[in-house]
């Protein structure tokens, strides 16, 4: 790519020359610099998947280096004590807990009474403690949490 862009630096400088020299020297040049130019072009291509991993390696280790000395800190949203309803309160609890501990105990409840699908464990088989929160006997595990949002307050 590095070399794509050379030849357009040319060109830009070569048309001002045209322009001021006659139309003959103007027709010379250009049969001159496309020679030169293919071989310009054939060397820095051999040399492009050298550059490429040189350049790679590098780019691998900067952000493994900044992600540590960055700490995330939670959202508050997510932090806040929701009160759950009476149906989902038979799975997690009746005390006002965070949406992430209310995920949490859902997803204990699911394992430990092995509710996930054997074939497709995205799909959650519902027990008839999860069918009065989703509605229907089997979810996704993308639809459950939106199902179980809908029964915080």
């Amino acid at each position: 790519m590095a070399a794509a862009k050379k030849p357009a630096a040319k060109k830009p400088a070569a048309k001002p020359a045209a322009k001021k020299a006659a139309a003959k020297p103007a027709a010379k040049k250009p049969a001159a610099k496309k020679p030169a130019a293919k071989p310009a072009a054939k060397k820095p291509a051999a040399k492009k998947p050298a550059a490429k991993a040189a350049a790679k390696k590098p780019a691998a280790k900067k952000p493994a280096a900044k992600k540590p000395a960055v700490k995330r800190t939670p959202n508050a949203a997510f932090m806040k004590a929701m009160t759950p309803s009476a149906i989902l309160a038979a799975v997690v609890g009746a005390t006002p807990i965070p949406r992430t501990e209310v995920t949490k105990k859902v997803w204990d409840y699911i394992k430990k009474n092995k509710l996930q699908d054997a074939m497709n464990k995205r799909m959650i088989n519902a027990d008839e403690k999860l069918r009065a929160i989703f509605g229907k006997a089997q979810v996704s595990m993308f639809e459950m949490t939106k199902l179980i949002s809908n029964q915080l307050k």
